[in-house]
């Protein structure tokens, strides 16, 4: 099987006056189609910047990202990036905030008009589609970034921790929610949180790094009952606290 997204020999350092910054070293992974993988790592270890060289904001020094086996250039479409903000504008209405990405790709017509309507009636926004933003919850406006995201239809999401600007009842409840809904649409996902518990509750994978300059620590392979799939039920089982301390040990060490 093709990964749908591989990562090889990746290095990047950033440069100033002063000097440089090693941010990555020698980074390689995979990820297979459908599954959800989370990294975590110390703040400053080079986790956001990992997801910019991923989706083509920054080109790496070295190494190689392949998308479905193919080199990803500036720009692919089939990447959709959520970041820790809604970004929804204010003088748009909920419907046009879903429809931003599809305007600014030329993408926005009949067809998929009626695809975001299907997602906002699937995940409860259909009776705030001429509602304004600061008429919503967190949880709803995030629900409504992920909806604009998913309109593009991409083969490939990247998550720069999507709940962290929640309250910690509402992080949870949206956590669950946006994670049934990905795993629903049978999307490959890439988390970075500093949350473990977070990662934990979500990932079929994780990968630890080691402080700046990043580099894997540990992959840790998760596994819950079949019945515990939603993040909430996962919390709930006995593995979660025998995860959630390996990773801090792990971390710590």
């Amino acid at each position: 099987m093709i990964p749908k997204l591989e990562v090889k020999d990746l290095n990047y350092s950033y440069h100033s006056m002063e000097g440089e910054t090693q941010a990555l070293s020698n980074i390689s992974f995979a990820v297979n189609p459908g599954e959800f993988l989370a990294i975590v790592g110390p703040s400053g270890c080079g986790k956001s910047t990992l997801l910019s060289l991923i989706c083509g904001l920054l080109a790496p020094e070295s190494g190689t990202i392949l998308l479905d086996g193919t080199m990803i250039p500036q720009g692919d479409t089939r990447i959709g990036y959520m970041l820790q903000k809604d970004h929804l504008f204010e003088w748009r209405t909920i419907f046009s905030n879903a429809c931003l990405g599809l305007e600014i790709q030329k993408k926005l017509n009949d067809e998929s008009k009626s695809r975001v309507k299907q997602l906002m009636a699937a995940y409860g926004l259909e009776a705030f589609q001429d509602a304004r933003p600061s008429e919503l919850s967190g949880g709803m406006r995030q629900r409504a970034a992920l909806i604009r995201t998913l309109a593009l239809e991409p083969d490939l999401l990247l998550l720069d921790e999507p709940f962290s600007a929640l309250d910690y009842q509402t992080r949870l409840a949206v956590c669950d929610d946006i994670s049934t809904i990905i795993r629903k649409q049978n999307k490959t996902a890439v988390l970075i949180t500093h949350d473990l518990s977070e990662a934990v509750s979500v990932a079929d994978r994780i990968i630890i790094l080691t402080k700046r300059p990043g580099r894997i620590k540990d992959t840790m392979t998760i596994k819950f009952p079949d019945n515990a799939m939603s993040p909430l039920m996962r919390r709930n089982c006995p593995e979660f606290s025998s995860y959630f301390n390996e990773v801090w040990s792990i971390l710590r060490d």
